[in-house]
């Protein structure tokens, strides 16, 4: 049984309000992971300056700065090794993770999307479900393959669609179950509860 709280890298291009979730209940007395680094690949992402604020070591790093999406993503895992990062979580950090990243961090990525996958991949979540009339929508956290919003899922919650839902109402209350569910996949983790078996995830009592 591990004494040490796990360490986790976030990264984020936006507002950071699954950061900021995972912050405040990395505070509890009972959470066994912190926030050890912060990384955005936007100089103006406002986590980014709320990191800052909040002392967590937190880089900005330009993929314009690199000959190809590899090679910034060999920057970025010499930086997560020298940080002894041991799990990352991706939360609207708006790049598609190569091959590179997800080798050397093979079952240690995790993403929160929108939606209840497989259902509405991709952009504009929110949208494709008030397009498409489901009465139930939600959000999911998975760990990262190299698809888009395809690898194995871990958790999901639901949100009941309302007649009178716009994008930023539904948007607002999956958001909240997004703040909830992220933080478990992360105290589960460093449980180690979670198991994929044939590219499905298990959760062990």
């Amino acid at each position: 049984m591990r004494t040490s709280k796990g360490k986790i890298a976030v990264l984020l291009s936006g507002r950071g309000s699954n950061f900021e979730a995972m912050y405040k209940n990395s505070l509890a007395d009972d959470s066994n992971f912190k926030i050890a680094l912060v990384i955005s690949n936007k100089k103006k992402a406002k986590g980014l300056e709320t990191a800052i604020s909040l002392s967590i070591p937190a880089l900005y790093i330009r993929p314009r700065d690199y000959s190809s999406k590899e090679e910034y993503e060999k920057h970025l895992i010499t930086i997560l090794k020298e940080n002894n990062i041991e799990l990352i979580c991706l939360a609207g950090f708006m790049r598609v993770i190569s091959p590179v990243l997800i080798k050397e961090y093979s079952g240690k990525i995790t993403n929160i999307h929108p939606s209840l996958l497989p259902s509405f991949p991709g952009l504009d979540a929110q949208k494709q479900a008030l397009d498409a009339g489901v009465k139930i929508s939600g959000c999911t956290v998975h760990f990262v393959d190299e698809g888009v919003d395809s690898g194995p899922v871990i958790m999901q919650a639901e949100v009941k669609v309302k007649a009178d839902d716009s994008e930023e109402s539904l948007s607002a209350r999956i958001l909240k179950e997004e703040h909830r569910i992220y933080s478990e996949v992360v105290r589960l983790f460093f449980l180690e509860k979670l198991i994929i078996d044939d590219g499905k995830v298990k959760i062990l009592t």
